[in-house]
């Protein structure tokens, strides 16, 4: 893994020689990483926690690094020895990889001496906002086709990491496959793809074109079919590959379609492939696709089997940052821990104090989720008992979970700087999301309007929450 110590904002740095000089950066402190609601984004799917892991776990500071670092001119030679023998000694407490997540809810804590925590920050920020973000697109786009969707979109990423991370993330999120040749090495997904306009364009003629692509794939032939005329040519030139094939012992894959009116293009080559005797060809469809232009598409009855999504996907085009923040949330003294609150004027703002658990409530008649409950940490959830939930902040919204079963969303991730447990394939992170996904009403889920899922505070963390606002606002 590539040494990414430096991959931090300079505030980290001047921060941890404060503390240096202080005394104070063997304190113990706990960060949390979460995420504030939006209107365009109710609920998330964490991603990134193996790269985060593997980043603590790596975590030291080259000569080279450390050479830079003098050349500043601001940091002292004592604090530039520590941080030649910094490793990162903590501990982090994290959801699993495909877990549903929803605002305020501490996906990711890190506990550790100060220094090591704060230095940590963007680098965790950056891991885990970019793949959250890119995955819980992903679902939606996915949701809205019911399947089918392969990621297309390396070359409109924001750079070489984030065409492969996104890759990963998209995977996570539902996708089946990419056409990211490195991300399915190293992640070992399926890749998928066929030709570009390029080939078609480079031959006397479409349809000498599509024979010698047949003669280079005859098992896996998928023809582009909109180069010049879709219906005039493109798809008769396609079928009349077909029969060769079928002449030849192979069956075609199918065609793809990457311009036009794609509903309208789709129905009509549906009809000429069935026509044909090649009710089993496929139709992919791609070209700047997302879940609104999907469902518009299927509302219209098009015939697309496949889905090529690229730039709108690997961008996240219609929210480009997911907005995750990490915020100090206690620091100990020997064994006591000491909550610390963040104040603002905006009350979506405000922290929730101290070392905390999630735990999600599941009706144990249907299996669903029903909310949501972040408590202290230690508090335990008495499932024989009804268990009254109370809005954080309005009071007045109440409900009464009964018959329900409780589970811890957390684990610990990396104790004393060492991963607890080996990464899961990314398969197995995938089916984890599909299973857990399937656990929350539709109406959680839809893509207009959704109803908003309960996260709501024990008593015991609430309490906690309104005195120290109650003190800090007395200038405490």
């Amino acid at each position: 893994m590539r040494n990414l110590s430096l991959l931090t904002d300079l505030y980290q740095l001047t921060m941890g020689q404060g503390y240096f000089d202080e005394g104070r950066h063997e304190q113990i402190a706990v960060f949390d990483v979460f995420f504030r609601p939006n209107k365009t984004i109710t609920y998330s799917v964490a991603a990134g926690m193996e790269q985060a892991a593997e980043y603590l776990e790596n975590l030291r500071f080259s000569a080279d690094d450390l050479a830079y670092l003098k050349s500043l001119g601001i940091f002292t030679a004592p604090y530039l020895d520590y941080l030649e023998s910094l490793r990162f000694t903590g501990d982090a407490y994290s959801v699993r990889e495909g877990e549903i997540v929803f605002p305020y809810e501490p996906i990711f804590t890190v506990k550790a001496p100060m220094i090591q925590a704060q230095l940590v920050e963007t680098a965790l920020l950056t891991l885990i906002n970019h793949q959250t973000l890119i995955a819980s697109k992903s679902v939606k786009i996915c949701a809205a086709a019911g399947g089918g969707v392969m990621e297309f979109g390396l070359r409109r990423a924001q750079g070489a990491d984030a065409g492969v991370y996104g890759a990963r993330a998209a995977i996570i999120g539902g996708c089946v496959g990419t056409s990211n040749v490195y991300a399915g090495k190293l992640f070992g997904v399926p890749v998928s793809g066929t030709m570009a306009h390029s080939w078609v364009m480079n031959f006397p003629s479409e349809l000498e074109a599509f024979r010698a692509y047949a003669r280079s794939f005859p098992e896996n032939c998928l023809l582009l079919v909109d180069t010049y005329d879709t219906l005039r040519s493109g798809v008769p030139n396609a079928i009349a590959v077909f029969r060769e094939l079928r002449e030849r012992g192979y069956e075609p894959k199918g065609i793809r379609l990457d311009s036009g009116d794609l509903a309208y293009l789709s129905k009509k080559a549906r009809a000429a492939l069935d026509e044909a005797g090649f009710p089993q060809a496929k139709i992919c469809a791609s070209g700047d696709l997302d879940e609104y232009s999907i469902r518009s598409l299927k509302e219209q009855g098009a015939k697309i089997d496949i889905w090529g999504v690229g730039t709108k996907l690997i961008t996240s085009a219609d929210m480009p940052a997911l907005g995750g923040v990490y915020k100090l949330a206690a620091v100990y003294e020997g064994d006591r821990e000491i909550p610390k609150i963040k104040l603002s004027d905006t009350a979506e703002k405000i922290t929730n104090p101290g070392l905390k658990e999630v735990y999600r409530l599941y009706d144990n008649q249907t299996g669903k989720a029903i909310a949501d409950y972040i408590v202290r940490a230690g508090e335990r959830i008495d499932e024989s008992k009804p268990l009254e939930l109370v809005h954080p902040s309005d009071g007045w919204k109440r409900m009464t979970a009964k018959n329900f079963s409780a589970r811890n969303l957390r684990e610990t991730l990396i104790r004393s700087g060492k991963r607890v447990a080996p990464a899961p394939p990314l398969g197995e992170i995938a089916a984890y999301f599909q299973k857990e996904y399937a656990r929350f009403w539709a109406e959680y889920k839809r893509q207009d309007l959704p109803h908003i899922y309960k996260v709501d505070l024990s008593p015991a963390l609430l309490s906690l929450k309104r005195e120290m606002v109650e003190a800090l606002g007395k200038g405490v």
